[in-house]
């Protein structure tokens, strides 16, 4: 059998198609959903938004300690059943933000959201995925993480149009059951063997052949808190929480600030071109990625472009509409490669055993910062220079706040190098 039928017929596509879905479900529900609900929760309750954003934080922040801790998890339950808890976690605790009439029971339900997002976030499609692959390795993480993006096309639009229709209580249910059903399929088809039980190798290889190794010369393992210590961790740690910091405070507020230009409705396709974007850089970037190359150096170059799409925000002023689509295009373009290229830089950097380690902790540090960067960004396009108010599309500090946080990302990764 040719190496081209193998690889058309290996099973851990298959996974990678089941990790796209867990990805749908996981950000659709866990990622773009409470943005959703805070203002469902505001307007139906009269809280205060303050009090209802403090629910949407402490959701990411209890999903950066459930995804922090996510390999000991595994290994002492199976990736199969976390995969299953967490998407009931998830399920129920949307439902107990749907059902709360006091705000303590928010607060008990985004300890459920938090753990089912955490368990469905990108460490756990790292989890999923790795085992199967190395030389397709990038191709197979990007495919997989595509499924986040598309998530946010598919639940942003359907939560609105769903509490619409049947109300927050019916809609999570609704919702909920259905994201209970398929990932409890795919976890027992798809998710519960391994390469080593269906005796295959890594790519699609014949048995006996080994993949060619990608490890850094100096990967050596790092128990405990020596991990904490190693600058290739910090820096990485870093330049990832750095990155996601500035996209999402940035996106937090970038609708409202094109709107005043391009208008409600041309804002909201600008949003979406953003996506569309983000998913191509980061399908293209995934398939054409040589195997032996600087990963650092290309994340890098992926958060310059996005420097670049900030300063074209800036000086668009607000008006210039060719800009603020010149700045749409630069910042989607690196938009989905903050989150797939850490964990591609830790697989040469770390040793194998240590992977699962290191790509959950970075992503619990990124996670729980980029948990405050609605409320930070807010507060800089309140208070900084040169804003135009609420109502207005001039917001320099806010674009500026992004560049300095993308440089500073750059500055993290490129000092870790060596």
């Amino acid at each position: 059998m040719s190496a081209a039928v193998r690889a058309k017929m290996f099973h851990g596509w298959r996974v990678v198609g089941a990790a796209f879905i867990v990805a749908v479900f996981g950000w659709g529900v866990g990622f773009y959903g409470p943005p959703v609900f805070l203002s469902v929760m505001h307007r139906s309750t009269g809280w205060s938004l303050t009090l209802v954003s403090a629910a949407v934080t402490m959701h990411f922040l209890i999903g950066a300690v459930a995804g922090a801790n996510l390999p000991a998890i595994h290994r002492r339950f199976g990736l199969p059943a976390v995969t299953k808890a967490g998407a009931l976690a998830l399920g129920g605790g949307v439902i107990g933000w749907a059902a709360a009439s006091a705000p303590w029971q928010l607060f008990v339900a985004t300890l459920f959201t938090g753990f089912g997002w955490g368990t469905m976030s990108a460490a756990a499609l790292n989890a999923i995925v790795s085992p199967w692959f190395v030389r397709a390795r990038p191709a197979a993480l990007s495919m997989a993480y595509n499924g986040g993006s598309v998530g946010g096309v598919i639940f942003s639009p359907l939560w609105v149009a769903a509490i619409g229709m049947l109300g927050f209580p019916l809609a999570a249910v609704a919702i909920a059951l259905v994201m209970a059903a398929v990932i409890w399929v795919l976890a027992d088809w798809l998710l519960s063997r391994t390469p080593e039980q269906l005796g295959l190798m890594p790519d699609g290889d014949a048995a006996g052949t080994r993949a060619a190794p990608i490890k850094s010369p100096d990967a050596k393992a790092l128990p405990g808190v020596l991990l904490w210590r190693s600058r290739r961790f910090q820096t990485l740690s870093a330049g990832m929480a750095f990155g996601l910091f500035a996209q999402i405070g940035l996106v937090a507020h970038l609708f409202s600030l094109m709107v005043p230009a391009l208008g409600a409705q041309g804002a909201g396709l600008a949003m979406g071109l953003i996506t569309a974007v983000a998913v191509a850089g980061r399908t293209i970037l995934g398939w054409v990625l040589p195997l032996a190359s600087d990963r650092r150096l290309v994340a890098c170059a992926s958060y310059a472009v996005q420097l670049c799409g900030s300063v074209a925000f800036m000086l668009a002023g607000g008006e210039s509409v060719p800009l603020l689509l010149l700045g749409i295009m630069l910042f989607g373009i690196g938009f989905g490669n903050a989150t797939s290229l850490p964990p591609l830089i830790a697989h040469v950097e770390f040793i194998e055993a240590d992977v699962p380690r290191v790509v959950a902790l970075i992503v619990a540090v990124a996670q729980a910062g980029f948990a405050f960067a609605p409320v930070v960004f807010g507060l800089i396009r309140q208070f900084a220079w040169g804003g135009g108010g609420p109502d207005s599309g001039v917001a320099p500090g806010v674009f500026l706040a992004a560049a300095t946080t993308q440089a500073l990302a750059i500055c993290a990764l490129l000092w870790g190098r060596r």
